[in-house]
C-alpha cells in the first residue's frame, strides 16, 4: 500500500520553554543513554533474541516496527530507575525488554484499530503487512512479554505490570467510547491518556524501584515521576497533531482530527468557540462529516482561542510535577539525566 504525505500546512507557533537544563532536544535523552551503554545494550539484545520465531513473519513483522526507530524511553525508564536505586543486579534487563514488548504490542494494534498509514515516518506495519498480521503479532508480543515477567519471578513485579497491561487496554477502550464525543470531560479525557500512555511509564518506573528492594516511599515517588511523565508526554503528543511537521511528528498530520478523537486541544477549541464554531467541530468531530478545508479552519480556530499553548502549558505542569516527584532521591548524574528528560518531554514541542 502506498502511503501518500498530506499536503504541507502552516502550523500554530508553539511556545518556546527555555530550560536550562535542557540544551537542544534530545541531548537527555542522548545523555541518559550514555548513563546506561551496558544495560540498554543487554536489553536490545534481550528484545531481538525473544522476538525470534519459526514462524517467518513474526521476527520480521516485529522487526519492521523496531527499525523505524522509536527512542526506547519506557525501557530506558525501566534501566534508569534501577540504577539511581543502587541496583547492582541484572534483572532490570529483562523487565526493560518486557515494557518495550508490551509498548510495541500496543502499537501494533492501535495502527490497526486507527488505520493509520504512517508510524515514527515510516509505513506503519499494517500498511505492509495489512491488518491481520499486526494483531497477532502484537498478541505474540503481548505473550513474550508475560514470559519475560514469569522468568522475573517476581509475584510483585507480575502484578505492576500486568496490572498495566490491563489499565492501557482499558485506556484504549475508553479513547473508543469518548470518540466522536464532544460532551467528554476534561477528567476522562485525562483518564484516557492515563490508562493508554502514562500507566505504561509509571509501571516502567516502579518496577525498577521494586527491583531494588527500595521502600515503598521510594517506589510510589517513581511510580508518580513515571504517571506525571507520561500525562505530559501524551498531551504534548496530542498538541503536536494538531501543530508539527509531519517529517518531526512521524505521522501525518491531523490523524485525530480525522478520526474524530476527542482530545485536549479539541474540548478547548470547542469550549471556546461560538455557536458557528461548535457546529463545525460538532460536524467534523461528531459527525466526522470534513472536507479538504476543514483541518486549516481547525487549526485557525485552536490557534485563535490559545488552544495549543494551553494544552502545552498543562504538560509544562506535570512535567514540574514529574520532576518534583524526584525529591526522596539524592543528587546525582542519573536522577539529573531523569530531571532532563522531563524537560525533554515538553521541549519536543519547540
Amino acid at each position: 500500500m502506498d502511503v501518500v504525505a498530506s499536503p504541507s500546512r502552516a502550523s500554530p507557533a508553539l511556545p518556546r520553554r527555555p530550560d536550562r537544563h535542557v540544551a537542544a532536544g534530545e541531548d537527555a535523552l542522548t545523555a541518559l543513554v550514555a548513563l546506561l551503554p551496558d544495560d540498554l545494550a543487554a536489553c536490545n539484545r534481550t528484545i531481538v533474541a525473544r522476538m525470534a520465531s519459526p514462524v517467518e513473519l513474526i521476527p520480521q513483522l516485529a522487526a519492521h516496527i523496531v527499525a523505524a526507530g522509536g527512542k526506547r524511553l519506557r525501557p530506558l525508564l525501566t534501566l534508569a530507575t534501577a540504577r539511581l536505586c543502587g541496583y547492582a543486579g541484572e534483572r532490570h534487563v529483562k523487565l526493560a525488554a518486557c515494557v518495550e514488548f508490551i509498548h510495541t504490542a500496543t502499537l501494533l494494534h492501535d495502527d490497526v484499530v486507527d488505520a493509520s498509514l504512517l508510524r515514527r515516518g515510516m509505513a506503519s506495519a499494517n500498511a505492509v503487512f495489512g491488518n491481520q498480521a499486526p494483531v497477532l503479532v502484537g498478541d505474540f508480543l503481548f505473550a513474550r512479554a508475560f514470559q519475560l515477567m514469569v522468568e522475573d519471578g517476581s509475584l510483585i513485579v507480575l502484578g505492576i505490570l500486568s496490572q498495566a497491561a490491563a489499565t492501557i487496554a482499558e485506556g484504549e477502550v475508553l479513547q473508543l467510547v469518548t470518540q466522536n464525543d464532544l460532551s467528554t470531560p476534561e477528567a476522562r479525557y485525562l483518564e484516557v491518556i492515563k490508562g493508554k500512555t502514562a500507566a505504561l511509564f509509571a509501571a516502567a518506573c516502579e518496577v525498577g524501584a521494586v527491583v531494588a528492594d527500595r521502600p515503598r516511599g521510594e517506589t510510589s515517588a517513581l511510580a508518580d515521576f513515571g504517571m506525571n511523565l507520561g500525562i505530559a508526554f501524551q498531551l504534548v503528543d496530542d498538541a503536536l497533531d494538531y501543530a508539527a511537521d509531519q517529517s518531526v511528528l512521524g505521522k501525518t498530520i491531523g490523524d485525530d482530527f480525522r478520526e474524530g478523537k476527542v482530545t485536549l486541544p479539541v474540548l478547548l477549541a470547542f469550549q471556546a468557540g461560538d455557536a458557528a464554531d461548535r457546529e463545525f467541530w460538532r460536524r467534523t468531530i461528531e459527525a466526522t462529516e470534513q472536507n479538504e478545508a476543514d483541518l486549516d479552519r481547525a487549526l485557525h480556530l485552536m490557534q485563535h482561542c490559545g488552544a495549543i499553548r494551553a494544552t502545552l502549558d498543562r504538560a509544562l505542569g506535570f512535567a514540574v510535577a514529574a520532576k518534583d516527584s524526584l525529591a526522596p532521591f539524592p543528587d546525582s548524574a542519573m536522577r539529573r539525566a531523569l530531571v532532563d528528560v522531563a524537560d525533554y518531554t515538553v521541549s519536543r514541542a519547540r
